[in-house]
C-alpha cells in the first residue's frame, strides 16, 4: 500500500506514522530521515542538500524529489511505504504523481489527513516543557507538571521558542497556506481521507486503520 499522511504541526504524524507503517510492514520514510541518510552516507544528493542547510536555507525541489526518488527505488518500498513530510505543496504532488507512473507503474493508494483543531494543537504545542538537562519534554496538562522540575534528573524545565503560543500559531498559519492547496488536489484526486486526530493515539490509529482496511490485500 502506498500511503502520504498529512496534517499540522502537533497533529501526532511522527507518532501515527510509525504505527501505521509498522502495522502494514511497510517503510516508514520521512523527508527528514532522507537527508540525514545522505549526507551521512556522504552521496551526491547529500552533499548538495548539506550546502543549503548549513546555511539555514530550504533545501530546493529538484534536490528533495531526487531524493526520494531514490528511496522508493530501493527493494523494501517496492510493495508499498507511508510517506511523511512529502510532499509539502502541489508541485510536488503532480512529480510525485509522476514518478510514481513512470518509474514504477504504481500510484498512490491514500492520502491520510490528521485533523486537528487549531486550539487543540496550541494547548499540544504550547503545554511542552523540555528538561535542560536530560532533554526529555513534559506537558503541563498531560503530565500534570504544576512545578518546572524535571522528574527524571531535576533538570530544570523551560518552554522552547517555537512551542510558545504566538509561535505555534504562525506556524498554522504557514501550514494552512503551504497545504491547503495540496489537501484540496489530494480530494480532487478522490484519494483524501480526514482522520479525527483528538483523543488517545490508540484511538486514532484505529481511525486510521480503519480507513485502510477496505484497501488492504
Amino acid at each position: 500500500m502506498r500511503i502520504v499522511l498529512v496534517g499540522p504541526p502537533g497533529a501526532g504524524k511522527g507518532t501515527q506514522a510509525q504505527f501505521i507503517a509498522s502495522h502494514l510492514s511497510i517503510p516508514k520514510i520521512s523527508t527528514g530521515d532522507i537527508f540525514r541518510a545522505n549526507v551521512s552516507g556522504g552521496t551526491e544528493l547529500g552533499r548538495q542538500a548539506k550546502q543549503y542547510m548549513d546555511r539555514g536555507d530550504l533545501v530546493p525541489d529538484e534536490v528533495t524529489i531526487a531524493m526520494v526518488r531514490d528511496r522508493l527505488a530501493e527493494d523494501d518500498a517496492r510493495d508499498g511505504f507511508l510517506l511523511d513530510g512529502f510532499p509539502r505543496n502541489v508541485p510536488q504532488a503532480e512529480t510525485l504523481k509522476k514518478i510514481l507512473s513512470a518509474d514504477f507503474d504504481a500510484k498512490l493508494d491514500i492520502v491520510l489527513e490528521l485533523v486537528v483543531d487549531e486550539d487543540e494543537v496550541v494547548r499540544r504545542l504550547s503545554g511542552r516543557r523540555t528538561c535542560e538537562r536530560c532533554g526529555r519534554i513534559w506537558h503541563v496538562d498531560f503530565d500534570d507538571k504544576k512545578d518546572d522540575v524535571c522528574d527524571d534528573c531535576g533538570g530544570h524545565l523551560f518552554q522552547r521558542d517555537d512551542d510558545k503560543e504566538g509561535v505555534v500559531r504562525h506556524r498554522l498559519e504557514v501550514y494552512q497556506e503551504q497545504t491547503a492547496p495540496l489537501v484540496q488536489f489530494y480530494a480532487d484526486e478522490g484519494i483524501l481521507k480526514g482522520i479525527d486526530a483528538t483523543g488517545p493515539v490508540e484511538e486514532v490509529t484505529k481511525r486510521a486503520l480503519d480507513e485502510l482496511r477496505p484497501l488492504e490485500k
